[in-house]
């Protein structure tokens, strides 16, 4: 390929005929000045490289889109900028801290899994053996997540007596499971 073409002239060219000529032009034009500005944003090498790679593929991806109306390296830049800005933004929001390797993890043994699997069966069987309102009571507070006033309000209820509700559903399945299905 010609090295002598500038950027406008290789996507013309090459974009529709040979695009791996056109991208391995445009890469090699570009590649340090994407990575440096990905550094300068960034702070960290392996991130600038990550940031680096995928802007040139969003950038290949996007060719067919760049309308000359301003250079090929003002447009570069641009998705180089707003794609750092996103990544960081979305870096911040999801905060993640590093695991100490020397944390012991417990994982559940197959005695507690199995344990765990049969107290959901005894709590199965007793929802279904309660009457239909003391376990539409208990879901709304245990499934659905909704507050004493929440329930009251749905049901036309004062909230004391659905705090009673909750109280004589939760203690008639207790019964029918039995203390030792919850420990």
């Amino acid at each position: 390929m010609k090295v002598n073409l500038n950027d406008e002239e290789v996507i013309r060219k090459y974009l529709n005929t040979k695009p791996n000529d056109c991208f391995e032009t445009l890469y090699n034009r570009y590649v340090g000045k994407v990575y440096n500005r990905c550094l300068s944003m960034t702070k960290d090498t392996e991130k600038a490289q990550d940031f680096t790679h995928d802007i040139f593929i969003r950038m290949f991806a996007r060719l067919d889109r760049f309308e000359e109306r301003s250079t090929f390296s003002t447009w570069l830049y641009s998705i180089s900028y707003n794609y750092c800005v996103d990544q960081l933004r979305v870096s911040k929001r999801l905060t993640t801290t590093e695991l100490d390797s020397n944390i012991d993890c417990q994982l559940p043994t197959n005695e507690d899994a199995e344990r765990a699997e049969y107290s959901l069966q005894l709590l199965a069987q007793a929802m279904n053996s309660i009457a239909p309102q003391e376990a539409l009571i208990l879901r709304m507070k245990y499934q659905e997540g909704l507050d004493v006033q929440q329930i009251a309000a749905t049901l036309s209820l004062k909230n004391s007596a659905v705090k009673m509700r909750l109280k004589r559903a939760r203690d008639r399945v207790r019964d029918l499971c039995g203390e030792a299905a919850f420990v």
